[in-house]
């Protein structure tokens, strides 16, 4: 822990998320403010035996990239052999609009245990969209017709550190720049004219890892907070500077879920069992930010699922060497309310004021979570293969994936109304 003396947080307004400006109601990694909380409508709290309505099913090529949305289309990625697809998807009935292939082979030294597909999601702006592949290749496509407008190599251009399980970060959109995480000395950060492509600023030392970058405002001034491979690092979105850093380090240099960061000023980070999890104080002196230790807890750790805060609350799914757990962590504290069995890892959603998990089985379950309590109200297996990929909520209507397949599914309480007045419910 530092022993740096915090400063008086009446001189800081509150940290605020900042809802990014990319289109569609779901446009980017985590949602409109990256904070993986959906508004939805009423949804059903019990579902068929059989698991909520299904719209429709269809086969995908393989990857865990996450699933965009703006209008009534779709987008997300995925492999084929030595290829790597964007693909258009009809909202309606899952059949595809357009889809754009390019080569891209995994690097030498990737791990093919847990598959060769891409990672990253798609980011929406404007009549363009923006990705990276699981080899580090860098796009900007037409959102029409799937067009290639322009690219960048970021591992052969750039010379970005390698990722042995494949590049994973998001593209994120700022004003008039796309902003990729690189690594590599001179060049951890990268930002380029999102219309032309050309490069515009690139900076700093740090290594990256698989996390993707999150823009929030702090005393009014926009930080954009990069977890890297050994530290989480803020940065000026305008011009790559640095604005502050600390250091969090695990032996395989893996750090995935994003930082968390509340309105009072806490900063919750987080990351495999060697290092677990950390309280950050965010603090400002003399108009320089400065970050403390609070508290440590090893016993919450998250590997490449991701985690919400609600009030005074972490809430996240952990597991890997040992059993899936769902936690309830004070942010303030490092406190745990609760560890809950019933999910194998999970990603998840905050729809309304419940919460949807996906686990990495394919079972899908509606969860009441509190720091008092954790209520199961319906659950049911609904993929077949590896479910590491966060779902996708608009309105009711939930799209997921697993490595081979995406499916649309129906958790409306209009869907499953009981057709004798209290019966079985109608699937």
């Amino acid at each position: 822990m530092t022993t740096k003396t915090l400063i008086s947080m009446a001189a800081l307004a509150a940290v605020a998320l900042v809802t990014s400006p990319v289109n569609g109601q779901w446009g980017q990694f985590g949602g409109p403010a990256q904070d993986f909380k959906a508004s939805c409508g009423t949804l059903a709290t019990e579902w068929p035996d059989e698991g909520p309505k299904q719209l429709w099913s269809r086969d995908l090529c393989e990857g865990y990239s996450g699933i965009v949305i703006d209008g009534d289309v779709l987008y997300t990625m995925g492999r084929d052999g030595d290829k790597e697809s964007v693909l258009a998807i009809n909202a309606t009935d899952g059949k595809t609009i357009w889809q754009q292939g390019y080569e891209s082979p995994p690097h030498e030294g990737h791990v093919k245990e847990f598959g060769e597909g891409p990672r990253g999601t798609p980011t929406i702006d404007g009549d363009r969209i923006y990705t990276i592949g699981v080899s580090g290749k860098m796009h900007c496509l037409s959102k029409t017709d799937g067009k290639m407008l322009w690219s960048h190599d970021l591992w052969e251009e750039y010379k970005g550190n390698f990722l042995n399980h494949g590049y994973s970060s998001s593209v994120f959109v700022y004003g008039d720049t796309a902003i990729a995480l690189v690594g590599g000395k001179g060049h951890s950060i990268v930002a380029f004219d999102k219309k032309s492509g050309k490069e515009v600023w690139k900076g700093l030392d740090f290594d990256n890892s698989y996390s993707s970058p999150k823009l929030i405002k702090v005393d009014g001034e926009e930080h954009l907070v990069c977890f890297m491979a050994s530290e989480v690092i803020a940065i000026n979105p305008k011009n790559g500077k640095l604005l502050w850093s600390f250091e969090h380090k695990n032996r395989w240099g893996q750090n995935i879920c994003q930082p968390i960061i509340g309105a009072d000023h806490m900063v919750f980070i987080t990351s495999v069992d060697t290092a677990g999890s950390k309280g950050l104080k965010l603090s400002k002196k003399d108009g320089k930010f400065e970050v403390e230790e609070v508290w440590a807890n090893r016993k919450v750790a998250v590997h490449h699922s991701n985690a919400i805060r609600v009030g005074d609350y972490i809430y996240t799914s952990t597991g890997g060497q040992g059993p899936g757990l769902f936690f309830a962590v004070n942010a303030k504290t490092g406190d745990m309310a609760y560890r809950k069995r019933g999910f194998s890892k999970a990603t998840l959603l905050m729809a309304g004021d419940k919460f949807i998990l996906l686990d990495e089985d394919g079972k899908l379950g509606l969860v009441e979570a509190t720091p008092e309590k954790f209520d199961i109200l319906a659950q049911a297996k609904v993929l077949d293969r590896v479910s590491w990929t966060v779902p996708t909520l608009v309105g009711t209507r939930l799209y997921l994936r697993d490595k081979k397949k995406l499916v649309a599914l129906e958790l409306g309480s209009k869907a499953y109304a009981r057709a004798d007045g209290g019966g079985k419910i109608a699937s």
